[in-house]
């Protein structure tokens, strides 16, 4: 799986990097067909102290899936993505199953 990380308007550093490659390849537990992620980790500009989005689309077939969170720190928020992503890629079997 090809995962690409972007840091908009800041530098990630390495842990939190790691972190989120190791949360991202834990979904090819639910699904081996992920061909890849596009991670985007933004700061919001609001002086809410939950000011950290991370948005993740995996590229699976037969259609992309996209989840989006924000909270107060990103390792909060990309849980809450790869959160959602599972819940959704089950949703997605089940429906190409007929169940």
């Amino acid at each position: 799986m090809n995962i690409q990380i972007h840091s908009v308007r800041f530098d990630a550093d390495k842990k939190l990097l790691n972190f989120i490659q190791q949360k991202i390849k834990k979904l090819e537990q639910y699904n081996d067909r992920i061909i890849g992620a596009e991670v985007f980790l933004r700061l919001d500009n609001s002086q809410n102290d939950e000011n950290k989005i991370a948005e993740i689309r995996l590229d699976i077939p037969p259609s992309p899936l996209f989840a989006k969170k924000q909270s107060k720190t990103f390792e909060e928020a990309a849980d809450g993505v790869v959160d959602a992503l599972k819940r959704q890629i089950t949703k997605q079997k089940e429906k190409l199953r007929g169940v």
